[in-house]
């Protein structure tokens, strides 16, 4: 199992339109983050339309668009919890129950 499957033409809208997904990034360090999507004919298209539905009121610096049809989609057992590790799923319970004996242990 390689723990991903690619996307197909089954994302791709009616009418010979394709679904791009849209992020926009604010000017200096943020991260780019998911706006939306859309459908366009064409990169060109999709670039407008993407300018027009989610920049209208200069949210982001920079804008990415990407077809969906290259998205790369992970495998939902493959990003399943590994049962075996336990320690790389730490919820802080084994260190506030340390922490407890300590603070019982130091009182006495």
């Amino acid at each position: 199992m390689s723990g991903h499957e690619a996307r197909g033409d089954e994302m791709s809208g009616e009418f010979g339109m394709q679904v791009y997904e849209v992020f926009l990034k604010k000017a200096g360090k943020d991260e780019f983050r998911h706006a939306g999507s859309l459908e366009a004919p064409d990169p060109e298209m999709a670039i407008l339309y993407g300018r027009e539905s989610y920049d209208r009121r200069a949210e982001g610096a920079e804008m990415w668009l990407v077809d969906r049809r290259h998205l790369i989609v992970a495998d939902p057992a493959f990003l399943a919890v590994n049962e075996t590790k336990p320690h790389r799923h730490n919820d802080g319970s084994a260190i506030a129950e340390r922490r407890r004996r300590l603070r019982e242990t130091a009182d006495e």
